[in-house]
């Protein structure tokens, strides 16, 4: 990476720190000039070390893409992978100052499949500059990088008709650009846009107006950037804390850590604590460099309170009287950012700034086409897509708009089993539907319905391969149990086809909903005091996870059935492995469509060396030690 200095003459001036700040990305199509533009700017500004020249220089000659002359977009991309390619892959992030502003820059990049890393860049910025080549145009990566610059709040946004020296500095280029990427972002709403014709390489229109452009009289990028009100919304918003951290060093002192996310606080002030909606007044404002008589946005304090009330990392400290959402289902826009699929039903960890809570995707309500800004129609979204869902989420957090808080307005999506972020989302608005709906207490409940049938209620989830024997054995098991007088109902995957979920094929997003709805259907039963059998193959380990975690304690036992393929090959009575293999039937497990094994099944029944009546021995035996039924 090279070193980056502060303007020379700004490096002894105390009033630097009190300079405003900027944050900026580039971004746009692969190969605009996005890296070349940020070296561009800091070369113009004088704020390069010369042995950083001179390495660059030895660099231009190795991996440039300038001829051997001096390869300015070096100076941000810093991977080998980068220099080899003439590309950026990570997102580089920059500072540097002039006398009117400090500026901090991510230079994203512009390939679709980084498309991930360009959201990240964007979600902490307030201006975006959308790079188009001028010998192409606006092309879909334009738009794309323009629509989620739109969503993460971005509300200026500088388009950099770039390398017109490669169309001899034509006006009539340039306006045809400007008229068509207009057209597009007035349909997306972006409220503040600047076109400004340059060639990065050259320098022309970034710090110094070119010669070249007589025919145009607006601004360079430089001025545009020192200039350019991004006023913060974030101190006159509504004062809101997430608690980072709960201090308690003795007996005399409890404090809330965190920053201020917006607005303000004082000592005296009224406060709430969310979700828990415990109030209070504020005590002491403590920082390291003593007590503050007024916190703002951007501070990072301690806050004592007059009362001891329960608050815990990831609660949220409102002003009584602003406060902020709190519910269990709302509305967001999602960036999809993995190669596997969003999937409608399954479970992903979701977190908002210090909150962390499991969600599923309730509704995909439509994805956005980044040519026509169509709504189209879909159960799934794919890598680099844009659609508008409806979420719930096991536990309600604490929230507010996205156009309102950045912070308690976004948040990511994390695969529960890779620890992979696989989306980035902003919440519109709650669904109030949830605000309607409440839990009704009733007198007789699953202990007491358990006792009368004198059992344990749970749900047995047996789960392999197709012919791997799990329905043979789940109903011998049924049959061994009712004879003991043991109160019992199983549910069949093929079944349950039949009805409940005969609207379900076997895509991914069906299997997933095929499950959800058949664990809903298993706590009802679990809860009515039954020994509940549950024989799907149940591929995914995702919608496993999910089914136990429906569950209290340990009403959940998976019982893996595991069978080799061969084996459960040669108990075909029905021909669908060999269909499968035809290529007669799609997305069969095993052959087309994965199974993921389970990892920490609670128990494991070998169905390839084991007669079925066996099988169910073992499983008695099982349920005897666990305790859900007695010896007979």
């Amino acid at each position: 990476m090279a070193d980056v200095a502060t303007h020379p003459e700004q490096s002894t001036q105390s009033g630097e720190s009190e300079l405003p700040i900027l944050r900026f990305l580039t971004c746009g199509s692969v190969d605009d000039g996005k890296s070349t533009l940020i070296g561009r700017l800091l070369f113009d500004c004088q704020l390069i070390h010369e042995d950083t020249l001179e390495s660059l220089s030895a660099e231009s000659r190795n991996f440039g893409t300038t001829g051997g002359d001096l390869d300015l977009a070096l100076l941000v991309d810093g991977l080998q992978a980068e220099r080899e390619q003439g590309i950026t892959i990570d997102v580089a992030y920059r500072y540097f100052s002039t006398p009117k502003r400090k500026f901090i820059v991510a230079d994203t990049p512009g390939h679709e499949q980084y498309t991930r890393n360009m959201a990240t860049g964007a979600s902490r910025c307030d201006l975006a500059i959308i790079l188009v080549d001028a010998r192409k145009g606006v092309v879909t990566q334009t738009r794309r990088h323009s629509c989620i610059a739109h969503l993460l709040g971005i509300e200026h946004v500088v388009v950099a008709i770039n390398k017109m020296d490669l169309v001899d500095f034509d006006a009539i280029r340039f306006a045809e650009i400007e008229k068509d990427y207009r057209e597009f972002a007035g349909q997306l709403g972006i409220p503040h846009i600047t076109t400004i014709p340059m060639s990065a390489l050259e320098g022309d229109n970034i710090s110094r107006r070119s010669e070249k452009m007589p025919w145009y009289t607006g601004q360079t990028l430089l001025d545009k950037l020192e200039s350019v009100d991004v006023t913060s919304a974030a101190a006159s918003g509504p004062m809101r804390m997430p608690v980072q951290w709960v201090c308690r060093p003795d007996l005399n002192f409890r404090g809330y850590a965190g920053t201020l996310s917006s607005g303000s606080i004082k000592p005296g002030d009224a406060i709430v604590a969310l979700p828990s909606a415990r109030t209070s007044t504020v005590a002491r404002l403590v920082t390291a460099d003593g007590d503050l008589e007024e916190a703002t946005a951007g501070d990072a304090i301690m806050m004592t309170l007059a009362d001891e009330i329960d608050i815990s990392r990831g609660d949220v400290i409102c002003t009584s009287d602003e406060r902020a959402e709190v519910a269990d289902q709302f509305a967001a826009d999602i960036v999809w950012m993995s190669e596997r699929p969003l999937l409608k039903g399954r479970p992903y960890i979701l977190r908002c700034g210090q909150q962390s809570t499991v969600c599923q995707i309730s509704e995909l309500k439509h994805k956005l086409n980044v040519e026509t800004l169509e709504h189209m129609a879909s159960r799934q979204m794919e890598l680099n897509e844009i659609g508008l869902c409806n979420l719930t989420v096991t536990k309600p957090i604490v929230f507010d708009h996205y156009t309102d808080n950045r912070e308690l307005g976004g948040f990511i999506l994390i695969d529960r089993l890779t620890n992979e972020t696989v989306g980035a989302g902003m919440i519109r608005f709650s669904l109030r539907r949830a605000h309607n709906v409440h839990w009704q207490a009733v007198d007789i409940h699953k202990s007491a319905r358990s006792t009368l049938k004198h059992q344990k209620a749970c749900c047995l989830w047996f789960t392999g391969l197709s012919g791997s024997g799990k329905s043979t054995v789940a109903n011998l098991l049924e049959k061994r149990l009712y004879a003991q007088g043991r109160h019992t109902y199983l549910l069949d995957g093929d079944n349950v086809r039949h009805g409940l979920n005969r609207d379900l094929g076997f895509t991914d997003a069906d299997r997933v909903e095929n499950i959800r709805r058949v664990t809903e259907v298993a706590r009802l039963m679990v809860d009515a005091g039954l020994i509940t059998i549950v024989s799907f193959i149940s591929p995914f380990r995702a919608e496993r996870r999910f089914a136990r975690d429906r569950f209290d304690g340990d009403e959940f036992l998976e019982l893996y059935v595991d069978t080799p393929l061969e084996i459960c090959e040669t108990r075909d009575p029905k021909g669908l492995y060999a269909k499968a293999r035809a290529g007669d039937i799609k997305n069969f497990t095993g052959i087309s469509s994965p199974y993921e094994p389970p990892e920490t099944a609670e128990l494991t029944l070998h169905g390839g060396s084991k007669s079925p009546e066996a099988l169910v021995d073992d499983l008695i035996e099982f349920l005897t030690a666990s305790g859900i039924i007695d010896e007979v």
